[in-house]
């Protein structure tokens, strides 16, 4: 497999770098092409998969929606906002306090998507 660090993954990287949230493919491949018609769709998709592979940045599955992606890669649990698509990370602790495994079972992996409605959509109503 090809690892040398490209222009077009380095780009791809600083622009998940530069945007606010969990940016989906559409929006980083949007951004870039902005400044930079020349890079195809398929070139950003590529890279944003070798760089979550790697463990640069985090791929998130929505159960809703396209996948989004996150420069955070620690283990950390995200709420989603039905309504007006943002996504969040959850407060750290949060999730702990829901989620006690039984005694003499030990966790390997937590995948945890809060799904509700955000304060600010609330607000709206």
């Amino acid at each position: 497999m090809n690892t040398r660090n490209t222009i077009q993954r380095q780009l791809v990287l600083e622009t998940v770098r530069s945007m606010y949230g969990h940016p989906d493919a559409e929006q980083i491949y949007r951004k870039i092409a902005k400044e930079h018609p020349h890079i195809s769709k398929a070139t950003v998709y590529r890279n944003l998969h070798h760089l979550a592979e790697t463990g640069a940045i985090q791929r998130l599955e929505m159960s809703e929606g396209a996948d989004r992606y996150d420069l955070r890669t620690d283990a950390h649990h995200h709420m989603y906002c039905r309504i007006c698509g943002r996504l969040y990370d959850a407060p750290d602790g949060a999730v702990r306090t829901l989620l006690a495994p039984p005694q003499g079972f030990s966790v390997e992996a937590i995948r945890l998507e809060l799904v509700g409605v955000c304060a600010d959509c609330q607000n709206k109503k």
